[in-house]
């Protein structure tokens, strides 16, 4: 009896030791080739998610809906996961940042962009690069004369290749809020969104920042879009193992922000007939009366 239960313990520490050993040799999809950068297989990681799809609205459902302008500030404490990290390259764990994100996706051409917040015409990537890219403005010879024999000059604009999206600090979104009568609910779907950045120029060798810069504007109901944020794990300071991707913070609105616009009768923004604290608190005044308005239908 004592041979077996011996025999008994030996294997199951036998096993113990294996299975141990198979967790620290963190073998990867490859069983002969080790992954040295953990020490447990990830084979959720490289799955290729797709978005969960919005339901659809009939137009008679709508029975009342607003457009609203808001703007995240990535630099802001809760917000900075947007923004981190600025070199994807120098061991981010994988993570990349919202707007190098985006632009590569885009410059990959996974998606369409758009000039302005309309989205009625897509542009080619030449000119989606030349509304981000820093510029030069230098002076070339047109080979032609002027009265004084003096060869005539003109501007002419190099744009660099490519887009640093360090520069980037700020996130626009457009987005629509409406009541569906099916469910008597208020809902929100983001439509629209651009990143707003520090374009840099060059003339006659001075180097000329132009802050709060607006690129190209990204189909967030675009399908496409949502494919590339739902396959990119936006960094959750709790806890590394948790797969929240961009695509869940859009869609469960978690990020900080502020309006700077709703639809009105004068086309304009909050900060076109105010500032300061007096803006601040505009914004919040509309805040706050978006969510009135689906308590107030309750009340009669």
């Amino acid at each position: 009896m004592k041979k077996i239960l011996f025999s008994i313990f030996a294997i199951a520490a036998l096993s113990l030791t294996a299975n141990a050993q198979n967790i620290l040799d963190a073998q990867g999809g490859d069983d002969s080739q080790p992954n040295p950068n953990h020490f447990y297989m990830h084979t959720n990681k490289n799955t290729e998610k797709e978005p969960m799809k919005y339901p659809s609205i009939r137009e008679n459902d709508v029975i009342w809906e607003t457009v609203i302008w808001r703007e995240i500030d990535m630099k802001e404490k809760f917000n900075q996961f947007m923004y981190f990290p600025t070199d994807d390259t120098k061991s981010a764990q994988g993570r990349v940042s919202l707007v190098s994100l985006l632009y590569k996706a885009a410059k990959d051409g996974k998606f369409e962009v758009y000039d302005n917040d309309d989205m009625t015409e897509a542009l080619a990537w030449e000119d989606a690069l030349r509304k981000v890219a820093s510029q030069e403005v230098m002076k070339v010879p047109t080979g032609e004369l002027d009265e004084d024999d003096n060869e005539i000059m003109k501007d002419s604009t190099v744009f660099s290749e490519d887009f640093d999206a360090s520069t980037a600090n700020k996130i626009k979104l457009k987005e629509y809020w409406y009541i569906d009568k099916q469910d008597t609910r208020q809902k929100v779907r983001i439509v629209g969104l651009a990143f707003v950045f520090d374009k840099t120029t060059y003339q006659a060798g001075q180097e000329v920042i132009v802050p709060n810069s607006e690129s190209f504007w990204i189909p967030m109901n675009d399908y496409n879009v949502r494919k590339v944020l739902v396959n990119a794990d936006a960094f959750d300071e709790n806890n590394d193992v948790i797969e929240n991707s961009y695509d869940n913070v859009f869609v469960q609105r978690y990020f900080d922000s502020y309006i700077t616009r709703e639809s009105n009768v004068y086309n304009r923004k909050i900060s076109d007939y105010l500032t300061g604290e007096d803006a601040l608190m505009e914004s919040q005044r509309i805040e706050d009366n978006i969510f009135d308005i689906e308590s107030d239908m309750w009340e009669y």
